[in-house]
């Protein structure tokens, strides 16, 4: 039992003592969130763009910040889209969709996810094949980031529709 407790202390210490791992695990696991809009006027069969700014706990972490610099090798690990209003909608309605992450005025822009060819019937929520060929180090540095999705309606809505886009990063200590 006094080993146990020992190996514990030591992690939790360790865990905590290092600043760069802390902030790793902070990035990792708070995933960052924008609320996009289709508006009811959007027409089927022309490509469209719907822009947010992107929040996530960790949103301070700024070049002037305090643990910025120690995280390194951040990439998109995941990608989800769901409807949040109306909570029904079928995101089948939207043909394919490209979803980019940027700084605030829209500078250093990367695609992060996308999605082709969109089954008719898949339901209010899908998860998007990530685009992890790109390291986003400078972009969560920034206090905000730009989210814009480029899609594709195959059907019309007749009211506005917002979805939510999660995108779940990944980080590693700097050495």
């Amino acid at each position: 039992m006094k080993k146990k407790f020992s190996f514990i202390l030591i992690a939790i210490t360790l865990l905590l003592g290092s600043c760069a791992m802390m902030q790793t695990i902070v990035k990792s696991t708070f995933p960052y969130t924008a609320n996009l809009t289709i508006p009811a006027s959007a027409s089927v069969g022309e490509p469209h763009t719907a822009i947010s700014t992107a929040n996530s706990f960790d949103q301070d972490f700024t070049k002037d910040g305090n643990n910025a610099g120690k995280i390194s090798e951040v990439r998109i690990i995941s990608a989800k889209l769901e409807s949040k209003d109306p909570s029904n909608y079928n995101i089948g309605n939207i043909v394919s969709l490209r979803v980019y992450m940027a700084r605030a005025d829209g500078s250093d822009e990367v695609q992060v996810a996308v999605r082709k060819d969109i089954t008719e019937a898949v339901g209010n929520s899908i998860v998007l094949d990530i685009d992890n060929s790109h390291f986003l180090d400078e972009l969560v540095r920034q206090p905000s980031v730009r989210i814009r999705m480029v899609y594709l309606l195959r059907k019309g809505s007749d009211v506005d529709v917002n979805l939510k886009v999660t995108l779940g990063l990944g980080a590693y200590p700097r050495n």
